[in-house]
Parts: structure tokens; C-alpha cells; sequence
């Protein structure tokens, strides 16, 4: 798996960004980004999906100690937290695990860092 995910149900698309976003903050993340992929495959290419929103969050406090030790994982950041409906209004929310994003860099301090982030993730995919 290289994915952290929940699925919502119960819930609206809107609430489960809120939500999304109100959890990752209680675990040291920032939103950087917000790409509303609906929106820019309609615009683009001109077709319907479903709603899907991708969230770049980032905890600070990981992100410097990562980049001390590799200053190239910057390439890998932010983490990316899709919130995305799925068929009868079920929301999903997918996470990245860290870790398995990391392994492509051989460095085991930023393992260790990368297992911090990706601890913090899953207990955020857990709690939502």
C-alpha cells in the first residue's frame, strides 16, 4: 500500500474537506495547496468526474528535517491527501505514506524522519 485511507460516509463532499483539513492540523499539517481536479479536468480536457480535491499538506517541523538531511526531498514534498466521492456519497480520503514515497532516496535518517510523518498520517487517517 503507499496510501493512508478512510472512507466517509454520511457526510458532504465540503464537510469531509473541512473535516480533512481540521485533523491534519491537530497533527502538525498545513494545507499548502488545493487542486480541485473536478474543476481543472473540465476545464482542460473537457470532461465530467467525479468531485475530487487534492490537499498538499505539510508539517513544518518534519518537512525542515527532512530537507537538513536530503535538501533534494524537497521534490517529494508536500504530502498529498486526496479527498475524492465515490458511488451512493461515500468520500474517500487517501493519504501518502511517506515512507514508501522515501524509498527511492537511500538515506536512512530520512527513513527515520519519513516514518515520523508517516505515524502522524495514519493516525490522521484514523481519527477522520
Amino acid at each position: 500500500m503507499y496510501t493512508f485511507d478512510k472512507q466517509l460516509r454520511g457526510i458532504t463532499f465540503d464537510d469531509a474537506i473541512a473535516r480533512t483539513r481540521q485533523v491534519l492540523a491537530s497533527k502538525g499539517f498545513g494545507v499548502l495547496t488545493e487542486i480541485d481536479m473536478q474543476k481543472t479536468m473540465k476545464a482542460k480536457l473537457d470532461v465530467d468526474i467525479p468531485a475530487y480535491v487534492i490537499l498538499g499538506a505539510c508539517n513544518p517541523k518534519m518537512a525542515y528535517e527532512a530537507l537538513q538531511l536530503e535538501p533534494r526531498a524537497g521534490a517529494m514534498l508536500p504530502c498529498n491527501v486526496i479527498v475524492r466521492e465515490l458511488a451512493d456519497g461515500v468520500i474517500e480520503v487517501s493519504a501518502i505514506d511517506p515512507v514508501a514515497s522515501m524509498t527511492a532516496i537511500d538515506n536512512p535518517a530520512l527513513q527515520a524522519v519519513a516514518g515520523k510523518v508517516q505515524s502522524l498520517l495514519s493516525e490522521a487517517a484514523d481519527e477522520l
